[in-house]
């Protein structure tokens, strides 16, 4: 069974720090506010996550690049983008909903919240810059002033010409990069849904105006499901349009991604057409030509850009959540984290049943054989078996494997399956065929 929505984020806070996915950051000083640092366990889901984004994005297609820009970029950048404007406005935020808005808009001095309608639910208003402002150089003065980048999209756009001309593509297509960014939130919580310091999938494709509308169906479709795909309840799973009150300024159509979290639906992924604003900006403030020339025909133009951005540490929050259960068991509470096995942190773990007769010595040389074979596996001898099912059933890793009596006699070994906690025997020489049969499936 699912656990109540009530309870679910602090027994997930408490889980991810008991198996080792997430870690309240400088905890030994009082920890830092919303700032999280990923476990043993939780780099490990992470970068799987990251490697099957990376994989859809640009392995398996041929119209999407890669680029990893700087974190660090040249001032005016964030000029051109509108965030060092439209950054730093009194705001106020409305302690129901969490939506910021500018303290002069007329609803926000009328009193009632834009969003959600609720009344006298505002903070005071005070000038805010959601930007990280640092310096570079050895002195601190304002020529030498630089930011964290708050978002990833721009160091994609200011690339557009060179990744399009190194790596010869036409429009339509896009580039991809995944990276931190960082963001001075006014209320952030809810675990790591927001956060100070973040981590973001994204991707701008370029087409030609005109078909804009055409490409951003496809990549809804195309996103959605990739989340179906990662094991997803699509009970969980909805699309939200923006209204004409939250669309951005840059955007032409906008819709989230929005998942069933236990303090609501909220989105963990942004669709946006964000016409030619981005481009033709960077052309104005940078002064140099960003135009795509369509050789066949040699017409000019700047590309329209269809976004998808997909937060990565509220796509493993999304995980987290949609994974975890409580189950009765033969009198007794298994919990089971049901990550699909191909985001699992752990492949398999590997069980001597006794400690003798050798079977720690084949146990660990089958963990090596998996490890060789880039399979996590984890090695465990430690309390009953029973005991170390219940582990890693908490910690997520799909297949247990027990060596015993038999794998010494016949070579085979017992597989259990976690989510159905049905067993098989298997060659020992065929575990590792086995395991990668089922994580291609």
């Amino acid at each position: 069974m699912f656990m109540a929505d009530a309870d679910l984020m602090e027994t997930l806070v408490s889980l991810c720090k008991r198996r080792g996915y997430i870690f309240q950051s400088s905890e030994i000083y009082g920890g830092t506010g919303s700032v999280w640092d990923y476990g043993p366990l939780g780099v490990e889901l992470k970068r799987n996550l990251k490697d099957l984004w990376w994989s859809a994005m640009v392995h398996q297609r041929d119209d999407v690049e890669g680029l990893d820009a700087a974190i660090l970029m040249h001032p005016r950048v964030w000029e051109a983008s509108g965030h060092v404007e439209g950054f730093t406005d009194p705001l106020v935020e409305c302690t129901r909903c969490h939506r910021r808005f500018r303290a002069d808009l007329p609803e926000v001095e009328g009193g009632q919240c834009p969003t959600c309608g609720t009344k006298d639910a505002f903070t005071a208003p005070r000038m805010f810059n959601l930007m990280f402002r640092t310096f570079m150089g050895p002195v601190e003065d304002a020529a030498a002033t630089v930011y964290l980048r708050p978002e990833t999209a721009q160091g994609i756009f200011v690339n557009f010409l060179n990744v399009q001309g190194t790596a010869r593509q036409k429009v339509p297509f896009g580039i991809a990069q995944i990276g931190k960014a960082f963001r001075n939130e006014i209320t952030p919580g809810n675990f790591i849904f927001r956060t100070r310091e973040f981590e973001q999938a994204e991707m701008q494709f370029f087409v030609k105006p005109g078909s804009d509308d055409e490409w951003f169906d496809s990549w809804m479709d195309t996103r959605m499901r990739f989340h179906r795909d990662l094991g997803i309840r699509e009970s969980k799973l909805r699309f939200h349009e923006h209204g004409p009150d939250e669309l951005a300024h840059y955007a032409k159509k906008a819709f989230d991604i929005e998942y069933e979290f236990p303090f609501g639906w909220k989105e963990f992924e942004g669709i946006h057409n964000r016409t030619d604003f981005d481009l033709s900006r960077h052309q104005e403030y940078s002064g140099k030509r960003l135009e795509y020339i369509d050789a066949p025909t040699n017409e000019r133009f700047v590309p329209y850009v269809i976004e998808t951005s997909m937060g990565v540490d509220r796509t493993i929050l999304v995980l987290l959540a949609d994974a975890y259960r409580e189950e009765e068991v033969e009198g007794e509470v298994r919990v089971v984290l049901g990550l699909h096995p191909r985001v699992a942190p752990l492949k398999a773990a590997v069980f001597p049943l006794v400690k003798k007769d050798g079977l720690p010595e084949l146990s660990l040389k089958l963990q090596a054989d998996l490890r060789k074979a880039a399979i996590p596996a984890f090695y465990d001898a430690a309390g009953a078996i029973g005991r170390r099912y219940r582990r890693q059933d908490e910690a997520g890793t799909p297949w247990c494997i027990t060596v015993d009596g038999e794998t010494a006699e016949q070579g085979t070994v017992t597989i259990r399956e976690r989510d159905s906690m049905e067993q098989v025997r298997v060659g020992l020489d065929q575990v590792v065929g086995w395991i990668r049969e089922r994580l291609a499936g």
